[in-house]
């Protein structure tokens, strides 16, 4: 994927596109098209010290000075309050090859051509330059700048303290009073150690239109020198890693070992590219959790971790889709080891503490991933002997009452919560403000109800054991479901029922009605909920989450912390629920002449957006006005597992 100057003709301009590269246990590497950091969150290691969380910010960036007969050139792209450094001049292209990025620089005949990549299970990033056709003499000096502080603060000089040494190529770095050490290599030149030396007042922008401080300083340990020699071709590899020994300094192995990686990710899927970058987006979310043993779904980037809800919902679009069962075996198997209560764990500890509990939907959507899991692999076996009594617990816990509120009422509908609580996926607070109440019962809450009945009554049948008394109580529910959301007047469903009043708010939780694997809508009611949510909630990159036409409806997702929870489930547009509706607009409209047309034409915006935000992946939401602005996480899981499912599941099986 290829970008030119026409994409960075002002700083600001080239921010907009960011790149992103995962390690397989929560550490990552990510910036922007020009090199300049623009969040706290970039930085060219940020390492996860208790995968995949405890996320530090290690190596920043690096500032690259090239000096051809007397003259300077900086590479480095930066913002400080009173000063900008345009790196980005002397920058030709930016090419996202092999799911790596590479810079591509030009100083008269030189070229520079910078590439970076993460060891995959290992806390440590590899930068390598290769320098061609010098014709004048010269030195290219690469100073690292360090840090050592959480993903989510920022750093100033005066708080930090690390001693630094060198032993010959290698800077080792240790933060004042911590037992971890940072290494640096370099495969050429000299090093030269500084004392007390720091990069003052990095700016990033984005962190500014989020209304927070964006301004922080970093450490300099020192700086390598490599000479140029007219006619050299020169390739320099530096490596930074924490607290693991570095083995390697041959930049070009560690980066082909990469590619082959991913390569072998794509084997399955042969033919065209926008399925191929779906699939290579979606590794990225799948890691280790040291505190299970297991993998687990890393639920958005930069700045979220792994939650229950997420992992669920993702699973099938992240694990199923792309082959890798064994991963979908590994997490559904820990999340029915943490059963309690009849819930799943929304939040596992990062220690050994116990994991939080406090979702009411988690623990259904388990039954929608189950049962894809056996649709996929057939594996029966695996349901009985490992899950199967966790999914009866969770029945039972359900219908007798647990945590939370939440239980099942005499009319079979499971209600949660108070108005206190935020159990659903809309759960946005900002301070005592219960931006979204859905206490009592949630529309998808009990579409999913009936879904997970109507699972257990199906592997009952298949494991030869009776499931009667699931169906009818599936039955019962789906009765209730109709007569309780039904909304005559609206032509679609309430998204809450309330013990004194319906919440007749148009929002997309009412299409999970019709798009699980077992609807408790169908025909005519199923059809006009879908027509409802295409007509009111359609967007080219997702559904809003309120309708247009409501008074509370807020379309801009921007300002500070409350401003921005205000307007995340009162109009933003997410790209997860899009997934839902593809699949209920495939089941309802499956007759229909050009079906095939119609499903591809929800998917080329995501041609589109895949060069856009985060290069290669999907944001979590966007602007509820148009133009649909990217914001958000860049990266989000449930976003680019829903549109690789859907596309998958809905739309390939037309193309046969």
């Amino acid at each position: 994927m290829y970008f030119g100057k026409s994409y960075w003709k002002t700083q600001e301009q080239g921010i907009q596109k960011e790149w992103l590269l995962a390690n397989g246990i929560g550490g990552f590497s990510s910036g922007t098209i020009i090199g300049m950091n623009a969040r706290r969150y970039h930085g060219l290691l940020v390492a996860s010290l208790i995968p995949p969380v405890e996320r530090y910010l290690i190596l920043s960036q690096i500032s690259e000075r090239i000096e051809l007969d007397g003259e300077e050139y900086y590479l480095h792209s930066f913002r400080t309050p009173d000063f900008a450094g345009h790196g980005e001049y002397h920058l030709e292209a930016f090419h996202l090859n092999n799911g790596l990025p590479e810079f591509h620089y030009r100083i008269g005949s030189t070229a520079i051509k910078k590439r970076i990549c993460l060891r995959y299970g290992m806390n440590q990033v590899v930068i390598v330059y290769n320098i061609s056709n010098p014709r004048r003499k010269g030195v290219i000096q690469l100073t690292p700048l360090v840090n050592f502080r959480n993903h989510h603060y920022l750093s100033f000089h005066q708080y930090m303290t690390f001693t630094a040494d060198a032993d010959g190529r290698r800077m080792e770095i240790t933060p004042y009073d911590m037992d971890k050490k940072i290494s640096i290599y370099c495969s050429e030149g000299k090093v030269s150690m500084k004392k007390h030396c720091f990069f003052y007042n990095m700016d990033y922008l984005y962190e500014h239109e989020r209304g927070l401080n964006g301004t922080e300083d970093h450490f300099i340990p020192g700086f390598y020198e490599i000479e140029l020699c007219p006619g050299d071709e020169k390739t320099i590899t530096v490596v930074c890693g924490i607290d693991e020994p570095i083995t390697s300094l041959d930049g070009e192995s560690i980066i082909n070992d990469e590619i082959i990686r991913q390569d072998a990710l794509l084997e399955d899927f042969p033919g065209g590219q926008f399925l191929r970058m779906l699939v290579s987006a979606a590794d990225k979310f799948v890691v280790y959790r040291k505190s299970t043993n297991s993998k687990s779904v890393i639920a958005g980037y930069p700045w979220f971790t792994d939650w229950g809800r997420d992992t669920m919902i993702a699973l099938p679009g992240l694990t199923l889709a792309t082959g890798r069962y064994e991963d979908a075996r590994d997490i559904l198997y820990t999340f029915a080891s943490y059963e309690k209560d009849g819930l799943l764990p929304n939040v596992f500890p990062d220690g050994t503490g116990d994991p939080a509990y406090n979702t009411v939907d988690a623990s259904l959507w388990y039954f929608e991933a189950v049962y894809k899991f056996f649709l996929y692999t057939n594996d029966l076996d695996f349901i009985y002997k490992h899950l199967l009594e966790s999914m009866l617990n969770i029945i039972n816990g359900y219908k007798n009452g647990t945590l939370f509120n939440i239980r099942m009422e005499k009319d079979f509908l499971i209600s949660a919560g108070s108005a206190e609580t935020q159990l659903t996926w809309m759960d946005a607070k900002a301070g005592n403000w219960v931006v979204t109440p859905r206490h009592g019962k949630a529309v998808e809450i009990n579409a999913l109800w009936y879904n997970a009945l109507m699972v257990m009554a199906e592997i009952m049948r298949l494991t030869e054991r009776n499931g009667d008394e699931f169906m009818a109580l599936a039955d019962k529910v789906k009765k209730s479901f109709i007569e309780q959301f039904w909304n005559e007047r609206g032509n679609c469903l309430f998204d809450v029922v309330g013990d004194n009043e319906k919440d007749d708010k148009m929002r997309p939780n009412q299409i999970i009605a019709v798009s699980l694997s077992f609807p408790v809508l169908d025909g005519t009611m199923a059809r006009c909920v879908v027509d409802s949510v295409y007509e009111q909630l359609y967007t080219a990159t997702g559904l809003l989450s309120l309708s247009r036409n409501d008074p509370q409806y807020r379309g801009i997702y921007t300002g500070d912390q409350f401003a921005r929870d205000g307007a995340y489930h009162q109009g933003t547009v997410w790209t997860w629920p899009l997934g839902r509706f593809i699949t209920a607009y495939a089941r309802v409209y499956k007759d229909k002449d050009n079906i095939k047309k119609l499903l591809e034409s929800f998917y080329l915006p995501f041609h589109d957006h895949l060069r856009d935000a985060c290069i290669g992946s999907i944001s979590e939401i966007f602007d509820g006005n148009e133009p649909l602005i990217p914001r958000g996480c860049f990266a989000q899981a449930w976003s680019v597992a829903e549109i690789l499912r859907s596309y998958v599941e809905d739309y390939m099986p037309l193309l046969k």
